[in-house]
């Protein structure tokens, strides 16, 4: 019968890959080991795989997304788990999330009904999840406080403390010229802005939580934007800054990169945003001043 095949490192991949017919059905999974909807997906898979007999023109593959980052960045895996199904150099299918039916059904598709009883498998239904209420947007301080003074992790700005980025209503119509507007808006509301999958304290992919344990250790003082929380703002910042992917790091009103851009910007330069540090004196610890923060509309 088949088996999930791991692949360890990224020297890995591309010979794995060569070495199968062009005729054969990739099933790439990603996954990362912190993501409890992926312990569901391995099991799920490892049971599909093995209603397949050992030479059916298949074959699954299994990546850890946190460690083989490249591999990640070419599918632009941006969550886990999720699948890609590709033949012959081009993807036939991708599925994002926890949905065992739909790999199954997708699997099914492109391989053909498997010689094992798959009705049998028994597949769980996609994991209902209700996310507790989120910050769209706020201030943290890189170690998670300033001096024991305030958490930025759990910052919520009342009436008289603005927001660092605003919010708009759910629902509100904006042209794109409004749109690209208040993006242009988002990206200068912290001399560091990062735009991530969550908030700081509770990120929601793997490549935020990594570029948020980068900029702790580093010590830098950011802003953060939950693009969760926002679909106008994800879709329209993608073809804001011309950069499909999230997280999105901005310095300045600039767009840095994302997390593996952030890691060769450090690796190349230790100072690398060493102005914007909790320990210099540019940067204190605190909030902006009201009319240096970016007020609602």
């Amino acid at each position: 019968m088949a088996t999930v095949k791991e692949i360890l490192t990224e020297t890995d991949f591309a010979p794995v890959i060569s070495s199968l017919p062009p005729s054969t059905l990739l099933i790439i999974y990603f996954h990362a080991p912190w993501a409890a909807p992926c312990k569901q997906m391995s099991t799920v898979l490892s049971t599909l795989a093995s209603t397949y007999p050992s030479d059916a023109p298949l074959a699954f593959l299994s990546i850890n997304a946190e460690e083989l980052p490249d591999v990640s960045e070419q599918y632009e895996v941006t969550a886990v788990p999720y699948i890609v199904l590709q033949k012959d150099g081009q993807t036939l299918e991708t599925v994002s999330g926890s949905d065992a039916a739909k790999v199954r059904a997708a699997v099914e598709k492109h391989a053909g009904v498997s010689t094992g009883d798959s009705s049998k498998l028994g597949l769980p239904p996609a994991q209902a999840v209700t996310k507790p209420a989120q910050q769209s947007a706020g201030l943290e301080s890189s170690n998670g406080s300033t001096g024991g003074a305030k958490n930025f992790a759990s910052y919520a700005p009342s009436a008289s403390n603005p927001k660092t980025a605003p919010e708009y209503p759910s629902g509100t119509q904006t042209s794109k010229e409004e749109l690209f507007e208040r993006l242009g808006n988002l990206v200068k509301a912290a001399p560091v802005m990062l735009f991530m999958k969550g908030t700081p304290s509770a990120p929601q992919c793997g490549f935020s939580r990594q570029t948020v344990s980068i900029l702790r250790e580093k010590g830098i003082r950011y802003g953060f934007f939950n693009i969760l929380a926002d679909d106008e703002v994800r879709q329209g910042l993608k073809e804001f800054a011309d950069w499909p992917t999230f997280p999105q790091l901005w310095v300045d009103g600039e767009l840095v990169g994302g997390l593996d851009i952030v890691k060769e910007e450090f690796e190349n330069s230790p100072d690398f945003l060493n102005d914007y540090s909790v320990s210099s004196q540019r940067n204190t610890g605190s909030p902006a001043a009201s009319e240096a923060q970016a007020q609602p509309v």
